[in-house]
């Protein structure tokens, strides 16, 4: 990076002189930043996403609007679509569909195991539904328990 503008001078980057590291070849700014942005260059450390640990409950999100959830009707019509559809992937224990408060909307499946939860998670996600995407994802379970919908 040496020989980069700041503040209408030249930037002079050097080693310390006691220096006992690899020698790299010096490369100027402009070549620095031009394989950044083309994402050319390679670093020594990979960021991954934390994986979700995984538990038996799965949360669908994006799935259902508050309309859906108005009246006795639809609410009822929705909880037997989806016992019926997601029974599909495993014994379901419990359907939680929260219709006032932070978890509006949100499906909450409860499964026997967690591989039954991790078909559902790899059957529905990303799957459309009235033109929404559906985003899958597993809730920890203290939250579930405790009536905490906000995940």
């Amino acid at each position: 990076l040496n020989n980069i503008p700041f503040m209408s001078s030249q930037l002079r980057v050097n080693r310390p002189s006691k220096y006992a590291g690899p020698v790299v070849a010096a490369e100027n700014w402009e070549e620095v930043l031009s394989k950044y942005m083309a994402r050319e260059l390679q670093t020594p450390f990979k960021f991954e996403e934390p994986k979700p640990k995984e538990t038996k409950i799965v949360v669908l999100k994006n799935m259902l609007t508050v309309d859906d959830l108005e009246s006795d009707e639809d609410y009822t019509e929705v909880m037997e679509e989806t016992k019926e559809e997601c029974g599909e992937f495993g014994k379901l224990r419990n359907i939680v569909i929260p219709r006032t408060g932070v978890g509006a909307t949100k499906i909450f499946l409860e499964y026997e195991t967690t591989e039954d939860a991790a078909k559902a998670i790899k059957a529905l996600a990303g799957r459309t539904f009235d033109g929404r995407t559906i985003d899958a994802a597993y809730i920890d379970e203290m939250k579930y328990f405790s009536q905490d919908y906000s995940g």
